[in-house]
């Protein structure tokens, strides 16, 4: 098997027996980095940086240091502030933006922080996302969009379409995303790799430039929940420096995922465990061919011991509008302090203050985040405020209230991630209402702050992926883990790679 292909837990061994080393195998990715610059995923490229980290991660393997995942390359969706690399967020207005610090996440899984030595993973360089994570299908970036490595003239799913489309095309084994109303679960699907977005607060959001602060968390795509679940161990925990984050113990999602429920036995290491398939995941506007693969893999699910009950979540369909004012509201606060004064674009010609501010954001942002800015500048006035926010924080409650009704028939909840395989580039380009319908089955976990993962299930039209997403409760991230592993123990969907990759 070529470097390539391996798994970060594949990786990890051979670095642990030394039958490869960490400089062997970032000169392989940055190879392959290098001869697939067409994809559009990597906005920067670290190669003298990787290559450097890497020959000091083989150092420290030689004198018996056993982080987690030492040596291993992954790369940061360019939404992480990372000290000495550009960090743009998709963005022309932070064009040219250098942060003196490192976000929590990019810190913890790489060198550490605060004198707390970090998981010794190397960063190989920036990924491309839609622009300050806005976006369906990562053709919002200002540098341009990412390509589908199954089909590039297909979207990857936004806004972390960058990191998905850069594990997909085995460029690395494993990235980090963020996801706010599914832009880690959707890219996830639509390029056929795995993907999870954790409790709100597991991950710190220091240091992770804000879309909605109330809604964004980062998370792992990578090829397995294996995968997942080792980077996840090691990005998550407690941040004093993040109002939002969970004051929880860190946690080993890893041996969590390994560990066999009490009702498991050979052939069934489901056994009891309750998965919920709510009516309203399944409309007639789902196409076929997403319908068939998850009904399949939930098949398979069931041949492991799970039993599948009926759910509902009658608020489902709300779930869009209320995001959609929610969400951008919160947008139009976040990004008042992109104006030119101290850092990023700047208008080259203006007059007063207020002139440079309205050129500097009128150049610098692009059309979706400026519709957003618009949007929740407007449902956030005088005479508005009492109409659309208020009533969209009063339903954001009661679809998780939806939610907790449901657990109390079933221990997790299963369904497709979007209602199609991946679109054409451009095809929904003159209809953003178009791409905001695409994120349904997404947007009520993001709403209520659960834990939700995606997971490939098979080819559908065309031949593109198509993933199956599981819910859980809250911090319930090993028992979704648990069972993504055993699915994935049993079937071949998440070996499947894009033809000549």
């Amino acid at each position: 098997m070529t470097l390539h292909h391996m798994s970060v837990a594949e990786l990890a061994l051979r670095l642990a027996d030394k039958s490869v080393s960490s400089a062997e195998i970032t000169r392989h990715l940055l190879s392959r980095i290098e001869a697939q610059q067409g994809l559009g995923a990597f906005l920067q490229v670290d190669a003298e940086g990787a290559t450097a980290a890497a020959l000091a991660a083989d150092q420290r393997r030689a004198a018996g240091d056993t982080a987690s995942l030492l040596g291993i390359p992954i790369a940061h969706k360019d939404i992480f502030v990372t000290a000495g690399m550009p960090t743009t967020a998709g963005s022309r207005i932070l064009a040219g933006y250098r942060s003196p610090f490192d976000a929590t996440v990019v810190a913890r899984l790489g060198a550490g922080e605060a004198g707390q030595p970090g998981a010794g993973a190397i960063s190989l360089g920036k990924l491309n996302c839609d622009e300050f994570a806005m976006g369906s299908s990562n053709e919002n970036s200002a540098y341009g969009p990412v390509r589908n490595p199954w089909d590039r003239s297909r979207v990857p799913g936004g806004s972390s379409g960058g990191s998905a489309a850069a594990v997909a095309a085995r460029l690395l084994p494993a990235a980090t995303g963020t996801d706010t109303g599914g832009s880690i679960r959707q890219p996830a699907s639509f390029t056929g790799i795995t993907g999870i977005k954790p409790t709100y607060g597991v991950c710190s959001r220091y240091g992770m430039i804000a879309f909605a602060s109330s809604l964004d968390q980062a998370g792992p795509l990578a090829r397995s929940a294996e995968d997942c679940a080792l980077l996840l161990s090691a990005m998550s925990g407690f941040d004093a420096r993040d109002a939002t984050s969970a004051q929880r113990p860190p946690q080993d999602f890893a041996a969590q995922m390994r560990r066999p429920r009490e009702a498991a036995s050979p052939g069934k290491p489901l056994a009891g465990l309750r998965i919920g398939l709510p009516r309203e995941f399944f409309p007639d506007t789902v196409a076929p061919d997403v319908v068939k693969a998850v009904r399949h893999a939930l098949a398979e699910l069931e041949k492991l011991g799970a039993t599948l009950v009926d759910v509902s979540l009658p608020r489902t369909e709300l779930s869009i509008p209320v995001y959609y004012i929610i969400a951008p509201a919160e947008a139009s606060s976040n990004l008042s302090r992109f104006d030119g004064v101290k850092f990023g674009h700047r208008a080259a010609v203006y007059g007063d203050l207020n002139d440079m501010y309205k050129k500097s954001r009128t150049e610098g942002f692009g059309a979706e985040v400026k519709r957003r800015i618009m949007i929740g500048t407007y449902v956030l006035s005088h005479g508005y405020y009492d109409a659309y926010y208020l009533q969209a924080q009063k339903l954001r409650r009661m679809i998780a209230d939806d939610f907790q009704r449901c657990f109390a028939d079933c221990d997790l909840i299963a369904g497709p991630v979007a209602p199609s395989v991946a679109w054409k580039l451009g095809e929904k380009g003159n209809d953003p209402i178009q791409t905001y319908l695409a994120d349904i089955f997404t947007l009520p976990a993001s709403l209520a702050g659960l834990p939700g993962m995606s997971l490939p299930a098979g080819l559908g039209a065309h031949g593109m992926p198509v993933g199956l997403q599981l819910i859980g409760n809250y911090f319930a991230e090993g028992q979704l883990l648990h069972a993504a592993h055993a699915l994935q123990q049993a079937t071949d969907w998440h070996t499947q790679a894009p033809a000549g990759i």
